[in-house]
């Protein structure tokens, strides 16, 4: 439309996104958001409500990219638990050693600033890490193994990809975040086993 600036909004958002993942929420500031996108102050308001509203949007954003690749990578091995849960480290290994985004999880990076969020961001937080949760969950599924057993394993699995996304963010090597990611699929793995009707309970 002439004399309107036209602006790619899913672009504008996903450099916010980046600013947040890079920064955090706290040092964020709306500068940093303003130049990232392109907008004015005034204009980012406009867009997108500002800047807890452009937070939830981001958290938003970023789910939806990487929550496809997780459900696609935990759905592909049905009945075969092990496999799907190393499918979905596979992807946060690549998402973390990617060198297009910055280090880390933007979840992740949320939850620890938990403290200075607003409620309703961190509200939505915990709803991400809930529903990262119910998605391995549904990949662990076995009517043979007792759902308390499932649950923690989806428990123990979430803290793990959380945990990777701390230690990438220290400078830990691929090689290292990989050898937790065997060792937590070995667990995985044993539990399940010991779990089974006639599986061994030895420790």
């Amino acid at each position: 439309m002439s004399g309107k600036k036209q602006f790619d909004v899913t672009a504008a958002l996903d450099r916010a996104m980046t600013v947040f993942w890079q920064r955090g929420y706290a040092d964020a500031s709306l500068d940093a958001l303003a130049s990232a996108t392109g907008l004015g102050r005034g204009s980012l308001y406009g867009a997108f409500g500002g800047k807890d509203a452009l937070f939830r949007q981001s958290l938003d954003r970023y789910a939806t990219v990487y929550g496809a690749q997780y459900e696609h990578a935990l759905r592909a091995h049905p009945g075969e638990p092990v496999r799907a849960v190393e499918a979905f480290f596979e992807v946060v290994l690549k998402r973390i050693t990617d060198p297009e985004v910055p280090t880390g999880c933007l979840i992740a990076q949320s939850a620890a600033q938990t403290p200075v969020l607003k409620e309703e961001n961190s509200v939505r937080v915990r709803a991400l890490l809930d529903s990262q949760r119910v998605r391995v969950r549904a990949a662990l599924e076995d009517p043979a193994v007792a759902p308390e057993v499932l649950d923690d394993l989806a428990t123990y699995v979430v803290a793990v990809n959380q945990s990777l996304a701390v230690l990438s963010r220290a400078g830990t090597s691929e090689a290292e975040l990989r050898s937790v990611t065997r060792l937590a699929c070995t667990t995985v793995a044993d539990t399940l086993a010991r779990a089974m009707p006639g599986g061994s309970r030895d420790t």
